[in-house]
């Protein structure tokens, strides 16, 4: 037997309506003020924050004999990702797929 699944379904529970649902299942969103903010774990402010005094540490290390920078994607990668050379340099096996 053929479905139509464009077809509205009918049943028993359609008859309750919108506001009676909204009555039944409280709004989330309401008054509620979210606590820890995904995107900021830490809580950190920086908006117009003053970091001149702040002193960062990195350690840059010297390219290693068994690495290349792809031409293409401009990334540090290890010779085993080298897919071919070009006149410019090495292209990695992600940039030639």
């Amino acid at each position: 037997m053929a479905t139509d699944y464009d077809a509205p379904r009918k049943t028993e529970d359609d008859s309750e309506s919108i506001e009676a649902l909204k009555e039944r299942v409280p709004d989330k969103l309401s008054g509620a003020v979210d606590v820890e903010d995904a995107d900021n774990p830490g809580s950190f402010d920086l908006a117009g924050a003053d970091l001149s005094d702040v002193e960062l540490d990195v350690v840059v290390l010297p390219p290693q004999a068994d690495e290349f920078t792809c031409v293409s994607c401009f990334l540090v990668k290890h010779r085993s990702q080298i897919d071919h050379e070009t006149k410019l340099g090495a292209i990695c096996l992600e940039c030639a797929s």
